[in-house]
């Protein structure tokens, strides 16, 4: 496989995750899988005022006893990175100074800050816990990673919508280029709050049912929450303390459309072009990519204009490339969306399989896609992989994953 010879080969030796279908990696592969959306009814607040009604929330139950004085958010995000961590086997103790965390939120604890006004203005200034806003900000859970692991190097946090955890992941790829860290925990986490589901709400962004991205009836996304994490090292530090690599960090772009504030463009041009870089970062031709994990919202001009970029980029080829979208299964998990489907994608390679979505709602014949429905699309041979995060703003992240055993 061609590869650029300029920069060092950067792995990803571990992975963490908290989703709505439980806790841990494996659970989340279990549910992938499986294809049933974790998209329904919620509770994790009252949902009666809005326009719709079901979103894909995090078991609570499930999880370890919360660390006092973190955001659900944060606490999303240590969970993820802890498991990540332990999954590496890496001793972050020898390393902590040149250990940096790269992570990506849209909301932060903007939960809780909610709570906290509430509070303040039905039940009066002193029901008003003042600890409920200590991680109000976006880079809380960032910053909470940082301090669960010990962490001295560069803690960085981006927010940029919806492509906020993949362009961390990038940020991440290109400090372990450039020596700025030895490892690097990359990321993000987000949680549900009304802020955001009120928003897109008000744009008649939100399907009324679980969204079906590239469906003929599609209507709109549906929102999630959790955290994704990716423990990543140069290829040769992970070799020398023995660690086996799951899959290659081979490139990285991002780009802005600069077209609308909230509609995408809609030839894709921006989207395009992040795909094109990308793979110009990896190394890569076109012709090595296997599969797509598509940014996928289930919106009507979102879904026509990333096909449209798919079709750029791939040409005849696109209709053969098998196309999933996580989203279809856990929500849109807004600026923790990249982590998570880095993390899908990577397990994808790692097990030679696709993750379907689920199978219902008519295929729009003229998107041309290749769509992965109702079961996992075996792909013995596959090489690599790109996972594509389009956001509000025109921002737009890809990153591209291989094998390390491609040829």
């Amino acid at each position: 496989m061609p590869r650029a010879e300029q920069h060092p080969a950067i792995v990803v030796t571990g992975l963490g995750a908290v989703t709505p279908y439980g806790w841990g990696v494996d659970r989340l592969w279990e549910g992938l899988r499986r294809g049933v959306t974790a998209i329904g009814p919620f509770s994790r607040f009252d949902n009666a005022r809005h326009r719709t009604h079901v979103a894909a929330e995090v078991p609570l139950a499930e999880g370890p006893e919360p660390p006092p004085r973190l955001s659900l958010a944060d606490r999303f995000a240590v969970a993820a990175a802890h498991e990540a961590v332990s999954r590496a086997g890496v001793d972050l103790s020898v390393c902590a100074e040149r250990t940096g965390v790269f992570f990506g939120s849209s909301a932060g604890g903007m939960l809780e800050g909610e709570w906290f006004f509430d509070a303040h203005i039905h039940r009066g200034a002193r029901h008003a816990k003042q600890g409920l806003v200590v991680s109000q900000q976006f880079n809380g859970p960032g910053d909470a990673v940082a301090r669960a692991l010990k962490v001295g190097g560069h803690v960085e946090t981006i927010s940029s919508a919806c492509a906020s955890s993949a362009m961390a992941i990038g940020a991440a790829l290109q400090g372990l280029r450039r020596g700025d860290v030895d490892v690097a925990i990359a990321g993000g986490s987000d949680a549900l709050c009304q802020l955001t589901y009120a928003g897109f709400n008000a744009l008649r962004s939100v399907d009324e049912t679980p969204s079906r991205p590239f469906r003929k009836d599609r209507l709109g996304l549906s929102l999630g929450e959790g955290a994704g994490v990716l423990v990543l090292e140069r290829a040769t530090d992970a070799a020398a303390r023995g660690a086996t690599p799951v899959a290659i960090l081979a490139g990285e772009a991002s780009t802005c459309d600069a077209h609308h504030m909230t509609a995408p463009h809609p030839e894709g041009i921006g989207a395009s072009s992040a795909i094109r870089i990308a793979l110009a970062d990896a190394g890569l031709d076109a012709s090595f990519v296997d599969f797509v994990n598509a940014h996928g919202t289930g919106t009507p001009l979102n879904d026509a204009s990333e096909a449209a970029a798919l079709h750029a980029v791939f040409g005849a080829r696109t209709g053969s490339i098998p196309v999933t979208s996580t989203k279809a299964l856990i929500g849109h998990l807004l600026g923790s969306a990249g982590a998570i489907e880095a993390v899908a994608t990577v397990l994808c390679l790692a097990r030679r399989e696709v993750h379907p979505m689920p199978d219902d709602g008519a295929i729009e014949p003229e998107l041309g896609l290749d769509l992965v429905l109702g079961a996992p699309r075996s792909l013995p041979d596959v090489r690599a992989a790109i996972s594509t995060s389009l956001a509000f703003g025109g921002a737009n992240a890809v990153v591209v994953f291989s094998r390390v055993d491609a040829a």
